[in-house]
């Protein structure tokens, strides 16, 4: 029997940059494994759409697919937006929606990785500062899951990690850098918790004109392109059945 096919969803962008970086992890998800058949939707903005791919899979007769949020959190897409999408599907086709990304101890080790690649060293996280700074939502659970991250990732050994997020929710990026040059924090660094460029990641490197280092978005690194793969094995193991069954 076949493994499902795996279907990365991703939100969508007219900053052509972000489906660029996209389509640059499903391919190292694909070279990490070459047995699984892997292909990209977009909610928004960006070809093909979900519908399309659902479509053209139903067509050429495939019956399992595993369906993942390329999301951080689980907020109104992964909740709303993409089961209403799913539940639309031809119905031969057997999905089951995977969680998304977050939160993942390899996606911390990510985001040290790339502030270690703008600059920093080990020896520079006790005196450092770091503003863990998302995109932002509206929903609570989303907002309390950032809020738990950051604190973890300060028992790492940070000077101290403080949330901030570029809408929907507050500080903002260049309240939270401030905030950290208050407490006496020798340097301060943005590590944006974002997967791919877009505006609001602009709009968090704009609110980190005041800080010592900002990292780059997390991207296709190795350690996302796992977790993505660590939630496609962990949504294929359980018996497939149809959205909304």
């Amino acid at each position: 029997m076949s493994a499902p096919v795996l279907l990365v969803i991703a939100h969508g962008s007219r900053d052509p940059r972000h489906a660029a970086t996209v389509h640059a992890l499903v391919r190292l998800v694909r070279a990490l494994r070459p047995d699984v058949r892997v292909e990209t939707g977009f909610l928004d903005f960006n070809v093909p759409s979900v519908p399309g791919v659902l479509e053209s899979l139903a067509t050429e007769g495939v019956r399992d697919v595993v369906a993942l949020p390329l999301l951080l959190t689980r907020a109104f897409h992964a909740k709303a937006d993409i089961p209403a999408v799913l539940a639309d599907a031809p119905p031969r086709l057997r999905i089951r929606q995977a969680e998304v990304l977050g939160p993942s101890p390899l996606l911390l080790s990510a985001l040290e990785r790339r502030l270690y690649e703008a600059g920093l060293t080990p020896a520079d996280k006790s005196s450092t500062g770091v503003v863990l700074a998302s995109a932002g939502s509206s929903d609570p659970e989303a907002i309390a899951v950032i809020a738990e991250i950051a604190r973890e990732w300060r028992r790492s050994g940070w000077c101290a990690v403080r949330p901030a997020f570029a809408s929907a929710s507050l500080p903002r990026t260049e309240d939270a850098v401030r905030e950290l040059r208050a407490l006496g924090c020798a340097r301060v660094a943005v590590a944006p918790y974002v997967l791919a460029p877009g505006r609001l990641p602009d709009r968090i490197a704009r609110g980190a004109a005041g800080a010592d280092v900002l990292a780059d978005v997390l991207g296709p690194s190795p350690e996302v392109a796992r977790v993505l793969l660590e939630r496609y094995d962990a949504a294929r193991t359980p018996v497939l059945t149809a959205v909304g069954a």
